[in-house]
Parts: C-alpha cells; sequence; structure tokens
C-alpha cells in the first residue's frame, strides 16, 4: 500500500514541473509494489524499486534527448528568408537594388561588390542585413 502512496506522491511532481524522472521513479514504486503484492520482502522490494527506476531512466532518457534534438527548429522572421530565391526588380549591385522577396519588395545588395544583377534574374538571398536583402 505503501508503494502505491509512494507512486502518486511521485506522480504530483511530475505533472507539476513536467519532468519525466519523475514519472520514472512512479514507475518503479508501482513495481515494488506488485512485488509487495506477490510476496516480495522489504529488500526485494527496494531492489525492485531502485533496479526499475534506474532501468527506465537509462533506457527512456537518451530516447527522449534524440527525439528533442531531431525536431528541426521552426525558422520565423528574416531567419526564415535566409536561403530564400528573390527576382529582381531594380538592378542589384554592392551600392544597392530592388528584389521581391516573399511577396514584399526589399531593398537588397551584391555580396560581391563586383556583381551586378540585372532586373528579371533570380537571385539567392544569403543573409538579411538590417533592412537589406544580401544576395548572390
Amino acid at each position: 500500500m505503501w508503494w502505491l502512496v509512494a507512486a502518486v506522491g511521485l506522480g504530483i511532481p511530475l505533472v507539476v514541473t513536467a519532468m519525466p524522472e519523475f514519472g520514472m521513479f512512479a514507475a518503479g514504486a508501482v513495481a515494488a509494489a506488485v512485488t509487495a503484492v506477490l510476496g516480495g520482502g522489504t529488500v526485494a522490494q527496494f531492489l525492485v524499486f531502485a533496479v526499475v527506476s534506474v532501468a527506465l531512466i537509462a533506457v527512456v532518457r537518451p530516447i527522449a534527448n534524440r527525439q528533442r534534438r531531431g525536431r528541426p527548429e521552426l525558422a520565423t522572421g528574416v531567419d526564415a528568408l535566409r536561403g530564400r530565391q528573390a527576382v529582381v526588380l531594380e538592378r542589384v549591385d554592392g551600392n544597392g537594388g530592388r528584389i521581391k522577396l516573399a511577396g514584399e519588395i526589399w531593398s537588397a545588395r551584391s555580396l560581391d561588390t563586383g556583381r551586378a544583377f540585372e532586373v528579371g534574374e533570380q537571385v539567392d538571398v544569403i543573409e538579411i542585413d538590417g533592412a537589406t536583402a544580401v544576395v548572390v
């Protein structure tokens, strides 16, 4: 009975803090409660609690970390514009020009100051410098 109380007690911080380790300890407490029901002694119950808790942490935590790292980050704002293509509206060179990028008109300049892009050409946005797109 005490193991089930411990499982509930460990489940509360799991919900409040969203730390999955508490859930793994709660699962270990449930396993220890099952051991008690099956007639295992106090030492066996504590061993089952420790083994199940540590095993869950050792197995589940690395999987969760891999899943978290594997998610692509959502680019927003100017970060979402890097790498996109644009169309030249006014000649773009090292001093400036205009492009149409993501449906909006942007001021732009060439990354290579000696290179110029003529009206209608497709360019790639390398970075956004203030309110100016740097293109190649």
